[in-house]
């Protein structure tokens, strides 16, 4: 960690009693600060040519210009961000015997470091005969905007050292410094200059000390800094504003917004980026309107930062219409404003309340990166990560395919976010091994990485080669974090390993210090469940330091009801009831168990809280993706290849029960007071959509199929049998875990909380 130096500590430093009434120097040079009456002595005045035409005066050796011409000239190099036309003044200055002029080779050292040239910066300042504060101040400067932050706190100590004052404009620069090394503790030694020698008003200082502590102190540290400054400009605001959000106080900076508005500082486009940020955050979709109001009257309608950040509002609030209204009026759309569209859609499909809804946004998601590629416009890593997480929701394969060639083409395959898309795209999509190949050709990888291969291969049922990796990963040095944990116990718990997941609870909480969540109980419960231990799995709730989820009784309730425990079934799904009461899928699910152990008055008492609660149908639809087109199917459709449909499926259902499977009939419920059916499960949407892959893909093509509730028990044991059957691979993702049938048999272990 840097410091400052001991003559510093010593109580030597001192600033120039003045200092406070002074402006901070400027170091960039404008040509207007130069008297037009100043001529070449040929003549020629450079400030009334154009660079290029003075530059061919230089070239020619035998013309001198004065210093006010030779700035002017470096200051259109510095516009130009032209390193070779400011060397070629900078020899003329030395073969005309300038570099006498003190301020004019301070100017070259700027030019040279907004250029970034920091070499040549440098060694300019070196031949410096004598040194001021504009000329430390100008080479820290250049380091810090060349991010060489280390460098330019060198410098400063160098300053310091030979008794150099620095200025409000150079401790800015070094606090900005320190912000870059996120050295804390040498920007509060700074900040206690500060302090000592009550500058800490200046309003380029204050702003400093406000960045430094938003990103690497606490919030109370900012306020105190922003409270000191004494004219505050629209940096103060926009910098206090966006620390609380990033320390998680969004309603203080939305009323440091109006404060400041109140005050009369008008926002730049960061301070709106800023606060729709926050409004985001806490899903203000109000205020974030009235916002988006103040945008297109003060003329930020067409600021593309500002209306990305007001669509993405839009979107995570699930004001889905007016995001794409306002994409729709775009005129010119970024790649930035394509990705949130994109994404933005993505992250919908997770959010999505019922399966259908997800569908229709995944396939929108698609459909919007094919308009950016008709567009003209490259997509970027963060594009592909997002279609690629598409294309796991809908087990896409060969559209998440197309996008894996395309990294390949477009060089983003080496980014490690693409890399770790592709691992979970693949294994999502049933494709443990592809899902391998791409984790082992990655050319670097993430902790993320490494979780999302270990969570695959548990998913998959592949609970060795789970463990295994988890060991590789110690082994190179990489630390799991708790959704790492949840992979290795989730692999433990398929395999039936008891002590190895003990072993590792214990780890987690013992050697990483990670304290458990309620994913870690869950799979522990899980493994519990499989093994029979029902006991074991209720006691094992009771050490719990809250309360069961869904997640949890749904596993109890499927354990319970596997092995006949019909009371403990009945209690666990009562439990489950009372914390969301009006999800479709939880009171059906409880509404056919009393049904199909006679239970009239518990029929009538969960039929009550149905219609009291309004609680709809549940919505069972499934869709299969076949040559970049995604079908959809829910029961008893009429679906125009439905005759051929329920031929197949007349032949399945013939040649499965030849080679053993017993169909079960289920209760189909209504939300009538009075009807209940018993009814074959033929026409389920999963049994739809697999006959209708039958039909269209060539034989021994893995099928992949998404649900949008559980599977029933009857057709798990159907499609086992119509994979032994068919010889073929059928993955089905349901709302609860992947299915993946091989040779009749399922990665679940046969072990699903299923609906029916």
């Amino acid at each position: 960690m840097a410091s400052l130096p001991s003559t510093v500590v010593g109580n030597t430093f001192r600033l120039d009693p003045e200092l406070k009434r002074q402006n901070p120097p400027s170091i960039s040079f404008d040509k207007k600060n130069y008297s037009n009456n100043t001529q070449l002595e040929k003549g020629l005045d450079p400030l009334n040519l154009e660079l290029s035409e003075a530059i061919a005066l230089v070239k020619e050796g035998n013309v001198k210009f004065d210093s006010a011409a030779y700035i002017s000239l470096l200051q259109e190099c510095i516009d130009r961000n032209s390193v070779s036309e400011a060397k070629m003044i900078h020899a003329h200055i030395l073969k005309t015997g300038g570099q006498e002029d003190k301020f004019l080779m301070t100017s070259l050292v700027n030019v040279y470091g907004k250029c970034g040239d920091m070499d040549d910066a440098r060694k300019v300042f070196d031949t410096l005969p004598r040194r001021n504060v504009v000329s430390w101040t100008s080479l820290m400067s250049g380091y810090v905007q060349n991010s060489q932050p280390e460098l330019a706190i060198e410098v400063f100590q160098e300053m310091l050292g030979v008794g150099g004052y620095p200025t409000h404009y150079t401790l800015g620069i070094v606090l900005n410094a320190c912000t870059s090394l996120a050295d804390i503790e040498l920007g509060k030694q700074v900040h206690g200059f500060i302090l000592k020698y009550h500058i800490a008003d200046n309003t380029s200082i204050g702003n400093a000390l406000c960045c430094i502590y938003s990103k690497y102190g606490t919030l109370d540290s900012v306020m105190r800094a922003f409270e000191c400054i004494e004219e505050k400009n629209v940096i103060s605001w926009t910098t206090v504003i966006s620390a609380c959000g990033d320390h998680g106080d969004p309603v203080k900076g939305l009323n440091l917004f109006v404060e400041m508005l109140n005050e009369g500082v008008e926002p730049n486009e960061f301070t709106l980026t800023s606060v729709l940020s926050i409004c985001c955050m806490i899903q203000a979709v109000g205020v974030g309107s009235q916002i988006h109001s103040f945008c297109l009257k003060y003329g930020y309608g067409f600021n593309l930062p500002v209306m990305n950040a007001v669509m993405y509002l839009y979107f995570k609030s699930g004001s889905i219409s007016k995001a794409k209204l306002l994409f729709d009026g775009m005129e010119d759309i970024s790649l930035v404003t394509w990705n949130a569209m994109i994404a933005g859609h993505a992250q919908l499909m997770d959010y999505a309340e019922d399966g259908l809804s997800a569908l229709q946004n995944g396939i929108q998601a698609l459909d919007l990166f094919s308009r950016l590629q008709r567009s003209g416009t490259k997509p970027d890593f963060y594009t592909f990560s997002s279609v690629l997480s598409v294309c796991s929701n809908l087990a896409a394969l060969e559209q998440g395919e197309q996008f894996h060639a395309q990294t390949i083409k477009t060089g983003f395959l080496s980014d490690v976010v693409v890399g770790t898309a592709l691992v979970d795209m693949y294994s999502k999509c049933g494709s443990i091994d592809k899902a391998s190949k791409a984790f082992i050709e990655m050319s670097t990888r993430t902790m993320i990485s490494w979780t999302s291969m270990i969570t695959a291969f548990a998913r998959h049922g592949q609970s060795q080669r789970a463990l295994q990796l988890f060991k590789d990963m110690r082994f190179v040095g990489v630390r799991p974090n708790k959704i790492t944990f949840v992979g290795v116990l989730a692999a433990c718990s398929h395999a039936g390993m008891v002590d190895e997941a003990l072993a590792y609870f214990n780890m987690m909480r013992n050697e990483y210090n990670i304290k458990p969540v309620m994913d870690h109980y869950a799979c522990l419960i899980d493994m519990f469940v499989r093994l029979g231990r029902l006991e074991e799995a209720f006691d094992f709730i009771k050490t719990m330091e809250f309360e069961p989820t869904e997640v949890i009784w749904s596993i109890l309730i499927a354990g319970c009801r596997s092995q006949g425990k019909l009371e403990l079934a009945y209690y666990a799904a009562e439990q489950l009831l009372k914390l969301n009461p009006t999800d479709s899928e939880t009171c059906f699910l409880l509404l056919n168990m009393y049904l199909s152990a006679e239970r009239w008055k518990d029929v009538s008492r969960v039929r009550k809280m149905m219609k009291a609660g309004k609680v709809g149908k549940v919505t069972d639809l499934s869709w299969i993706t076949i040559k970049d087109k995604v079908y959809s199917f829910k029961p008893d459709d009429q679906h125009q290849s439905i005759s051929d449909i329920e031929e197949l499926m007349r032949d399945l259902q013939e040649k499965v029960i030849s080679e053993g499977y017993e169909m079960q009939a289920s209760l189909d419920v209504t939300n009538s007071e009075d009807q209940e059916t018993a009814l074959s499960t033929v026409h389920h949407s999963e049994k739809l959509a697999l006959a209708f892959g039958l039909l269209n893909t060539p034989n021994a093509t893995p099928m992949r199929i998404n649900k949008s509730i559980s599977m029933c028990k009857d057709c798990h044991n159907f499609v086992k049998f119509v994979s032994l059957s068919t010889g073929r691979t059928i993955i089905i993702r349901d709302s609860k875990r992947l299915h993946k049938f091989v040779d009749g048999r399922c990665s679940c272990g046969d072990f699903s909380d299923s609906l029916l």
